[in-house]
């Protein structure tokens, strides 16, 4: 059995380019898993092996790589940097015992790295920080560490000093060692020689060391005393002490260099080994009760003599079929198995499992606890699935998705591309959880949904290239909901007499605003049984149907109340169906007298900018609706939070890079639902009924 304390599953995450892919190509190349190393540039590297990421340049999915270093055995998923993806980084820390947050040395801590760095906090995530890029102009890396402090809230603990700037960067210096790391300009990462620190860097390092020891000792009193006396800690116990602290997220021990040209990768895999805990020291997973998802009480103890419990965290389709990633938490798991699906209740039989090398594979016969693994062709299974022993059945706590917020309708160019385009959807939806797909009934459109322009683009792309779909795709369009703003009172009877039994059921009701983000909720006062209990189900059934249409331009309502008080009822011909007939009139008679009101979705938007172009930013911000939240000025630009109408952001990263001349950069997530000025409830309307004219 393989020994758990060498295992390390950790992610690679940060902001579009900051470099990450090309810190996985170099852990890589470094481990003997690759002997050419692809750059990103070109298109090349090992991760990023969908046509689109290389095209673009960008990481679309999570790859999942398995390499080997001093002994040590290195699960590393790479994980996307835009916010349209950001559900693929939030799922593969779901599933992670630590990370590292790649940082550009001239962009410093960028609007996504805050968003992922917020996940990492949510999912706590035991982290290393690597400050990439140092060679690179402007790139200064004391500046990003204070970054770190003010705009992350972190405290990064400086492991190792560059040695030169820019063009002059060759090195780096160990702080806890006292050694210089000096490469030669073959750019080959094992030219390195280890040298005295340089004598103008003396005085630095000897600042750093003893803020390190400081910071290091807190984390055992017994030190912490004998240091306060004079005693110089031994490196073997400052390790401990870092290695603590990381866990408990005390801090965060942070390194510089170049993965590009090489140098500084080796002290990086050595922290992995040395600080990022291994998966039997990470607080287990906590089980969930299947019905409610509330916590149990108990947890997925890491540990191979334990039932199986693992956890599905991504789905892909690739040359080779179906693959479900999995990471197996306890237990284990071999080939011939047959295993539980929680979520469905359904067994299944494993059938081969392997491990993944981006998108070359290694055919295993077992794997245990710790393991991050792929099984090829399993059925019903979805992301955030629990796999488990059919003995023991057990529910892992389950992920959480964004709900989309913009989508887009697409039809085949031709006849024969519907059924193509189905099986293909099909197999994307189960990718991914933020892309959803619906048919509209009319119209006989597909509607994409998803989390941005970049999102469904990329979808587009895939289905056009990967399944060879030919579509047509109509103009993004936003996901309003409606609302009410007044209580009503109100009665409805439905009656009808056609020869034999007839139909009869009154309500007596109330309807009023819920609370936010309430949704739906249904109580009945009814007392001296003028509608017999056994019709309330079917009252609330014919209600909650209705919720999904909006009396304003059919779309879905949110946050109402509704009380029925009073009615009436006939002995032979009230029935369920009766009552739920009435409550569906009863909505449409009445939520036009509780002023429905259309409800848009607002993006929390967090834009960069050179100093020079801030007023033009907030002008345009303004001109969209938006609300100024915040202002901060960092040393490369400006940063400006603002709430825009999800409306008005459609093609914005064009006019952002017009106005800032190509250096603007922004992110954007969903914030929440707000009310739509008359004006533009006006024309969303009139262009809901045009639509609905044309079909």
């Amino acid at each position: 059995m393989a020994d758990l304390s060498k295992y390390r599953n950790i992610g690679i995450f940060a902001h579009v380019d900051a470099g990450k892919t090309t810190t996985t190509e170099r852990i890589l190349k470094l481990t003997g898993k690759i002997h050419k190393t692809g750059e990103v540039h070109d298109g090349e590297s090992t991760t990023d092996f969908m046509e689109q990421e290389a095209e673009r340049g960008i990481t679309i999915q999570s790859a999942a790589v398995t390499c080997e270093w001093d002994g040590h055995r290195l699960n590393v998923i790479d994980t996307p940097g835009h916010v349209d993806f950001t559900v693929e980084v939030y799922r593969s820390l779901k599933v992670l015992d630590g990370g590292i947050g790649v940082f550009c040395g001239s962009g410093g801590v960028e609007p996504q790295s805050e968003t992922n760095w917020r996940y990492a906090n949510d999912s706590e995530v035991a982290r290393l920080i690597f400050v990439n890029k140092l060679d690179r102009m402007g790139a200064d890396f004391f500046n990003v560490v204070d970054q770190v402090k003010n705009v992350l809230g972190a405290n990064p603990l400086v492991m190792t000093l560059p040695i030169g700037r820019e063009d002059d960067f060759v090195g780096v210096v160990d702080v806890l060692n006292r050694k210089a790391y000096v490469w030669d300009d073959t750019g080959l990462p094992e030219n390195y020689e280890i040298q005295d620190v340089p004598a103008d860097m003396i005085d630095d390092l000897e600042q750093y060391r003893e803020e390190l020891v400081e910071t290091a000792v807190e984390q055992d009193d017994d030190l912490m005393e004998a240091y306060m006396e004079g005693e110089e800690p031994s490196i073997e116990d400052l390790k401990r002490c870092i290695r603590k602290g990381t866990r408990d997220l005390a801090f965060f021990p942070t390194f510089c260099g170049s993965a590009f040209k090489n140098k500084g990768m080796q002290l990086i895999l050595d922290a992995v080994v040395d600080y990022l805990p291994a998966p039997a020291e990470v607080d287990p997973q906590p089980l969930t009760d299947p019905e409610t998802g509330e916590p149990t009480g108990e947890v997925a103890t890491v540990s191979a003599d334990e039932p199986l419990k693992a956890l599905a965290f991504k789905i892909m389709d690739d040359r080779f079929g179906a693959l479900t990633f999995v990471r197996i938490y306890s237990g284990r798991l071999k080939k011939g198995d047959t295993i539980l699906n929680s979520a469905t209740g359904k067994t299944e039989r494993i059938g081969r499992m392997c491990e993944m090398q981006a998108d070359e594979r290694n055919e295993l016969t077992e794997a245990q606890a710790g393991d991050i693994i792929a099984i090829v062709g399993m059925k019903n299974v979805q992301t955030g699935h629990t796999l488990c022993d059919p003995k023991h059945e057990c529910t892992l706590e389950a992920m959480i998705f964004p709900e989309p917020v913009i989508s887009i309708a697409v039809s085949p160019k031709d006849k024969g591309g519907s059924e193509k385009m189905g099986i293909a959807i099909g197999k994307m939806v189960a990718e991914d959880p933020s892309f959803q797909v619906e048919t509209d009934e009319e119209s006989g459109e597909t509607i994409l949904k998803g989390m941005g322009e970049l999102h469904l683009d990329i979808k587009v792309d895939i289905l056009k290239r990967t399944y060879g779909v030919e579509l047509e795709v109509g103009a993004p369009q936003v996901a309003y909901r409606e609302t009410i703003t007044q209580a009503v009172e109100d009665s409805y009877t439905h009656k009808k007499q056609s020869g034999g039994s007839g139909q009869f059921g009154k309500i007596d009701y109330r309807i009023k605003p819920g609370e936010a983000n309430s949704g739906f909720t249904f109580k009945s006062t009814v007392v001296g049984g003028n509608v017999p209990k056994e019709f309330w189900p079917a009252v609330e059934k014919g209600f909650a149907s209705m919720m999904d249409t909006g009396v304003l331009a059919g779309f879905p309502t949110l946050d109402v109340e509704v009380e029925l008080f009073d009615g009436g009822f006939h002995a032979v011909d009230s029935s369920a169906i009766a009552y739920e007939i009435a409550a569906k009139g009863a909505f449409r008679q009445s939520m036009p007298k509780a002023g429905a009101q259309l409800l848009e979705p607002i993006m929390n938007v967090d834009v960069f900018t050179p100093e020079d172009n801030v007023g033009d930013v907030i002008g345009d911000l303004n001109r969209r609706r938006g609300m100024i939240k915040d202002q901060q000025a960092g040393t490369t630009g400006v940063r400006i939070k603002a709430d825009v109408p999800l409306s008005e952001m459609f093609g914005y990263i064009g006019h952002l890079r017009t106005i800032t001349s190509g250096r603007g950069q922004f992110s954007m997530e969903f914030g929440q639902y707000a009310p739509c000025p008359q004006n533009v409830a006006e024309q969303v309307i009139a262009e809901v009924k045009e639509r609905n004219e044309k079909k």
